[in-house]
């Protein structure tokens, strides 16, 4: 369960990564390297995070967004998403 920052509580937030579209520009990992890397077939890699079986992007929970704002903005083909 995650509450408001009003509650004392930090929000919990989502990080999907469509990582079949990557391109591996490498964008998001000069930027935000705690969170990405390049991956041995050449694409960008959300450390942490879990494929969602659904949909097939790589899923990962966060309190803090930190430099993945920053990931997202700079990502040429649009694929990293941060829900609030």
């Amino acid at each position: 369960m995650s509450f408001g920052l009003n509650n004392g509580y930090q929000r919990i937030m989502k990080i999907i990564h469509e990582r079949e579209k990557c391109i591996g520009c490498g964008s998001c990992s000069a930027l935000c390297p705690k969170y990405w890397q390049i991956a041995d077939d050449g694409k960008a890699k959300l450390i942490g995070s879990k494929k969602d079986p659904k949909t097939g992007n790589n899923v990962l929970e966060i309190e803090k967004v930190e430099c993945n704002q920053e990931a997202a903005d700079s990502c040429p083909v649009q694929i990293i998403h941060i829900k609030r």
